[in-house]
C-alpha cells in the first residue's frame, strides 16, 4: 500500500495556509498550514508520523520530511518513528505545521541610472529598498547620500520598506535609479533595546554586541523578521545597515505565545510545544545555556561555541503587536554568527569530531529536547577546518527528560570515543555550581529543572568514567519511540520507586546514582 493510501490530507483555515492543497496543485504563501487528517476506513497498516511527513511531501511538491514540524493539541509530533495514534492522532485529527522555507539564492539586481549607467547588486531577497541603497552609497562613486535617491521600478516609486522579494520575481528585473536632493531626515526614534541588568558588568563580548545593536537602531536600521522558525525571531543591523549583529527573540512572540507571529494555537497549560517546557521561558533557556556553556571572561564563547547571550527589553514598531500595544519586549538576544548553512545543508562526514562531540557533551548536559541539524551552523575558523555553532536554545533544561531529541546520534562521530581533553572538561563539571550561576544571572531555576540537571550531568560523568561514546550515552536519554520510556526515565523511575515518601532531594540522588551504576555496567558487559 503506498502513503497516498494510508493517509488523506485536507486543507483548513484557509488564511492560515502554507499550502492550499487542490487536486494535484498547490500555491505558496506562508509559511504554517492547518491540515485536517483523514484515514481511509479500509486501512489497517500502522501509519508513523513519518507516513504522514511523506504524504505532505508527495502533495507539497518535495517539501523534505527534514523542514517539517508537526504539532497537536500543543505537542511537536517529532519521533518519525512513533506511531501516530501514540500521540492521540485519529482520524479526522486537526494537525498543524511548520515547515522551513529554503532560503533562495541572492537576487540579481540591475541598477540603471538616469545617465544610462549600469550596476549590478546581488542581494539577499528578505533585504529591503533601504539596504539596497545603502549598498548603492558605499559601492558606487557618486551616490554617497542615501537620502538623495529614489528608485523606480516599472513606473512605480518604491518604498524604503519594500522587500526586494516581492519586488523582484522573475530574476532579470532592471530597478530604475533617480536622484532627488532632500534635506528631510528618514530617521525615526520610536526605539528601545537595553540590558537586563542583575549583574553591575556586563562581560565585554555582550557589552560590545549590544552596543552595536543600538547604533544600528539610532542609524534608523529596523529589525528584520526572520521568515524561519516557530516564534518571532528579529535579524538586529549595524549602523551601516549591510550587515546583522545580533538576533532578538521576544518572550511573547515564542510559540503558542499570545502575540506568536505563526499563529500557533495558545497553550491552554502553559506547557510549550516540547514536554518539560513552558511558554515565555525559551528566552530564559537561551541565556542559560549561553552561561553554563562557560564563556570566558570577555565573554567571548566557551567549550561547546554557543553564541554569547544576553536577556535585554525592546520596543519597535516592527515587532509584531497586532493590538497595537507598543509595550517593551522583554527576550533573548544573542550574537549573530556568520555561517556557511547549516548541518541541515551538508552531510556530517567532513564534520571534525571534536565539534561534533563539544555539542554533544553540551546537549547530554542540558538535556535538550530540540537538537537538530537546522540549528547547528557551519562556518570555517581561522585555520580553515569547519567550525559548528549551536544555537536555539530555547528548549534545553526541561523539567524531564520525555522530549530529549539528538540529531548527532546519527552521525559517525558519536560512536569516536570522547578524547582526552574532553574528558577532562565532563570530569570538570559540576551541577551545583551551574544551578547557583544560573541563580546569580536572576533565574529563580524550578526544583525539577535543577534535578534534570543534576542527573544529567551525572549520567555524563559516569558515562565518561565507564570510557562510553557519545552515542552510548545519549541513546539512554532519548525515546525510541513516543510511549517507551528512555534508560534515564527508567533509572529516574526505579529511584523513585526505592525510596520512601518525603525523602530528601540528597537521598533521591543517591539512589538515582545507584540505578544509573547498576544500568551503565549492564550496558559495558
Amino acid at each position: 500500500m503506498s502513503v497516498a493510501d494510508v493517509a488523506g490530507l485536507t486543507p483548513i483555515h484557509r488564511g492560515e495556509l502554507g499550502f492550499l492543497f487542490t487536486h494535484n496543485y498547490y500555491y505558496y504563501t506562508l509559511k504554517s498550514v492547518s491540515v485536517l487528517l483523514r484515514l481511509p476506513s479500509s486501512s489497517t497498516m500502522p501509519m508513523l508520523i513519518l507516513d504522514v511527513k511523506l504524504k505532505i511531501q508527495t502533495v507539497c511538491n518535495g517539501l523534505r520530511v527534514t523542514r517539517q514540524k508537526l504539532v497537536f493539541r500543543g505537542r511537536e509530533l517529532a519521533r518519525n518513528a512513533s506511531l501516530a495514534k501514540d500521540y492521540g492522532v485519529t482520524d479526522n485529527s486537526l494537525l498543524h505545521l511548520l515547515f522551513k522555507k529554503v532560503c533562495d539564492p541572492p537576487l540579481l539586481v540591475t541598477v540603471v541610472t538616469a545617465s544610462g549607467k549600469v550596476f549590478d547588486f546581488h542581494v539577499d531577497r528578505r533585504r529591503n529598498i533601504e539596504y539596497l541603497k545603502k549598498r548603492i552609497s558605499r559601492e558606487v562613486k557618486g551616490f554617497s547620500d542615501v537620502d538623495d535617491q529614489e528608485i523606480f521600478f516599472r513606473g512605480e516609486k518604491l518604498r524604503d520598506d519594500r522587500v526586494i522579494d516581492g519586488i523582484c520575481r522573475d530574476g532579470s528585473s532592471v530597478i530604475h535609479l533617480l536622484l532627488k536632493k532632500t534635506t528631510e531626515s528618514s530617521i525615526g526614534k520610536d526605539f528601545l533595546l537595553e540590558p537586563l541588568l542583575l549583574n553591575p558588568k556586563l562581560p565585554q563580548a555582550i557589552e560590545e554586541m549590544i552596543d552595536r545593536t543600538v547604533q544600528g537602531l539610532n542609524s534608523g536600521n529596523p529589525p528584520v523578521r526572520s521568515a524561519e522558525g516557530t516564534g518571532g525571531t528579529y535579524l538586529m543591523q549595524d549602523s551601516s545597515g549591510l550587515n546583522y549583529v545580533s538576533v532578538f527573540k521576544p518572550m511573547d512572540e515564542e510559540p503558542m505565545a499570545v502575540n506568536n507571529p505563526q499563529k500557533l494555537p495558545l497553550s491552554s497549560d502553559g506547557q510549550g510545544l516540547k514536554r518539560g517546557t513552558r511558554v515565555g521561558e525559551g528566552a530564559i533557556r537561551e541565556v542559560a545555556a549561553y552561561l553554563l556553556d562557560h564563556p570566558k571572561k570577555n565573554g567571548v564563547m566557551g567549550f561547546a561555541g554557543v553564541p554569547p547571550t544576553a536577556m535585554v527589553r525592546s520596543v519597535h514598531k516592527v515587532y509584531n503587536n497586532p493590538k497595537g500595544v507598543k509595550d517593551a519586549k522583554v527576550g533573548s538576544l544573542q550574537m549573530f554568527m556568520k555561517n556557511d548553512g547549516s548541518c541541515e545543508d551538508i552531510g556530517p562526514g567532513g564534520f571534525p569530531v571534536e565539534e561534533v562531540h563539544k555539542i554533544s557533551v553540551f546537549d547530554i548536559r542540558m538535556a535538550n529536547a530540540d537538537r537538530h541539524a537546522g540549528n547547528i551552523l557551519t562556518a570555517k575558523g581561522e585555520d580553515g577546518k569547519t567550525v559548528l555553532i549551536p544555537i536555539d536554545h530555547g528548549y534545553c533544561l526541561p523539567e524531564n527528560f520525555e522530549d530529549c531529541t539528538f540529531e548527532w546520534l546519527y552521525w559517525p562521530q558519536a560512536k569516536v570515543p570522547f578524547s582526552e581533553d574532553t574528558v577532562n572538561y565532563i570530569n570538570s563539571l559540576d551541577a551545583e555550581q551551574d544551578i547557583a550561576l544560573l541563580q546569580l544571572n536572576g533565574w529563580d531555576v524550578p526544583e525539577a529543572v535543577s534535578r534534570v540537571l543534576r542527573i544529567s550531568t551525572m549520567l555524563l560523568k559516569k558515562g565518561v568514567e565507564r570510557k562510553l561514546t557519545a552515542y552510548q550515552i545519549g541513546s539512554m536519554m532519548c525515546r525510541e519511540t513516543v510511549n517507551k520510556d528512555s534508560a534515564i526515565e527508567e533509572i529516574v523511575r526505579d529511584a523513585h520507586n526505592s525510596v520512601l515518601p518525603g525523602s530528601s532531594e540528597t537521598t533521591f540522588l543517591e539512589a538515582v546514582s545507584v540505578a544509573m551504576e547498576r544500568r551503565l555496567d549492564e550496558l559495558i558487559k
